[in-house]
């Protein structure tokens, strides 16, 4: 394929169709691929029909039937109206140099604009706080090499250069970085500890959320530890191999103990939060540019603290 068709300054995508996707609309399997809440069916089919979309080089349409093995390329053109407004926004900073910043992120923060959340996100914290951030991720999402939910407290970094950003995403490849939640789950896990190595992928149903599948999906893994065992609850440690959308959310609905206080993957009995009981507590990687190994912990937040002391007192 020439990719001089395309404009080079925008970010390219690469995906292959394998012989279980044989047969599936092209602007399904592009949305389901990029595994991107902010990014509709829709907004593929628009550019799909712009000519942004191409498999085996050529200019298809939205209907396309993907054969095994076709090659799509995804050219996302930048939005036009790209600029991100800098906000004075109170950043709790854990760690910060010339290359990195380590926030602990507060429960009810988007972590970059997107629709419906144009700002008060992390991303507008940042552009006012660092001025430079790497742009590898385009001009909506500077310096964000990693995400956790809205309702996620907790531990997250960012790069302020492109030298950075691709260490650090590469040591996210790669599992190399250590990254450990705290929860609270409804019922009283059995195991002392365990691993949850199950495929999560697009609920066909409903493609805002994920699921456990064999079909579309990705491989996840997640580790667990019981730390405290109250009446109905459990406390849990976890630590994540792989980095899926929503995975923590998804693994421990799917073993049948899910997160208190979860909106969209936890039961009706809930607990006083606003939004599901999980805290990103530690976080670990190899420094960009020295090399060194740091790591960082911050205690879970008081409306979880809270929750926790008043379940021990029953």
């Amino acid at each position: 394929m020439n990719s001089n068709q395309f404009n080079e300054t925008e970010e390219l995508l690469e995906y292959e169709a394998t012989p279980e996707q044989a047969g599936e609309r092209i602007d399904k399997f592009i949305t389901d691929s990029m595994n991107d809440d902010a990014i509709s069916r829709t907004q593929v089919q628009e550019w799909i029909k712009a000519g942004a979309v191409r498999v085996n080089g050529n200019i298809v349409k939205s209907n396309y039937k993907l054969s095994s093995g076709d090659q799509a390329v995804v050219r996302i053109p930048e939005p036009e109206d790209a600029a991100i407004a800098a906000e004075n926004i109170p950043l709790d900073i854990v760690y910060e140099d010339s290359d990195v910043i380590v926030i602990n992120k507060p429960r009810g923060m988007v972590v970059h604009p997107a629709p419906g959340h144009s700002s008060g996100t992390v991303v507008n914290a940042l552009m006012y706080h660092c001025k430079d951030l790497s742009g590898i991720n385009g001009v909506l999402r500077p310096g964000i090499v990693h995400r956790i939910d809205k309702d996620t407290s907790g531990l997250l970094m960012a790069a302020k250069n492109d030298l950075a950003h691709v260490s650090l995403a590469e040591q996210l490849k790669e599992h190399t970085v250590s990254r450990k939640y705290i929860a609270l789950v409804h019922g009283n896990l059995p195991h002392d500890q365990g691993t949850i190595d199950a495929p999560i992928g697009r609920d066909q149903n409903d493609r805002k959320l994920f699921t456990v599948t064999e079909k579309n999906s990705k491989h996840s893994v997640t580790h667990f530890v019981v730390l405290e065992r109250l009446v109905d609850y459990t406390i849990v440690e976890l630590q994540l191999e792989t980095g899926r959308t929503h995975q923590i959310r998804v693994h421990l609905k799917y073993i049948g103990y899910p997160l208190a206080g979860d909106p969209v993957y936890g039961r009706n009995k809930t607990v006083a939060l606003k939004g599901q009981a999980l805290h990103a507590a530690l976080l670990g990687f190899k420094h960009p540019r020295t090399g060194e190994f740091l790591e960082f912990e911050v205690p879970i937040p008081g409306d979880m603290e809270h929750v926790i002391n008043s379940l021990r007192l029953r």
